[in-house]
């Protein structure tokens, strides 16, 4: 019997810039290959949510912080503090003996969760565990499904086309495509996508295709 491989599912919501951001939002979920999900977390952080509230008032969707306060006094969301999150995933990666974390654009989620490790620890921090595997959804699906003659098709009969004349690859259109809900629109919340990317995670490896799954070239081993 091929043993069960387990992978932990990553969504990160910011505030600040795209290249030195802060997590206000983290979506976590233990995932198999077949797509079932065995865990869910999804936390708002102290340090940055309540720490940085002007900041909070230039995120990219700001909107959506009056849902985030009624959904924390109502319990639906959890607040707690960096460190206790950070300590979460490692729990996770342990209890399930996490082979790759996975994330739709995944260094943009890395880097944003190094740069709050940073600046809440005060010094150089890394969020993931050193030699974890990182695979990226948007990597693999360009790879995979958007060289497909009829996905290719399916996004010029739309207009899901990017300047430089690519099909798109964003985790909604993805996510359109994989299910036929033509009018579904991303929540841009960190569980909400983490299990929509879930999605598109098992549709890419049930392609069994050779891919690279890391945002960057690994290096070649001498």
């Amino acid at each position: 019997m091929i043993p069960k491989h387990y992978y932990l599912m990553v969504d990160t919501e910011t505030c600040g810039t795209l290249e030195n951001g802060f997590v206000y939002d983290l979506g976590m979920a233990v995932v198999d290959r077949h797509g079932t999900v065995y865990e869910t977390v999804n936390y708002v952080i102290y340090e940055v949510y309540a720490g940085m509230r002007e900041l909070m008032k230039t995120a990219y969707y700001a909107n959506k912080l009056p849902q985030y306060e009624a959904e924390l006094k109502t319990g639906i969301r959890k607040m707690v503090r960096f460190a206790t999150a950070h300590r979460k995933m490692w729990e996770l990666i342990r209890k399930y003996d996490i082979v790759a974390v996975v994330a739709h654009n995944a260094r943009f989620d890395k880097n944003q969760l190094d740069n709050t490790a940073t600046a809440v620890y005060g010094r150089k921090a890394y969020f993931f565990p050193y030699n974890m595997p990182i695979w990226c959804t948007m990597t693999m699906a360009k790879q995979t499904i958007c060289k497909q003659k009829t996905y290719i098709n399916w996004c010029n009969e739309r207009g899901y086309i990017c300047k430089n004349g690519q099909v798109r690859s964003t985790a909604e259109i993805l996510y359109r495509y994989i299910t036929g809900i033509e009018d579904f629109e991303e929540a841009h919340t960190g569980l909400n996508d983490v299990l929509i990317e879930n999605v598109i995670f098992n549709k890419i490896l049930r392609q069994h295709k050779a891919m690279q799954r890391t945002y960057y070239k690994p290096r070649a081993v001498c």
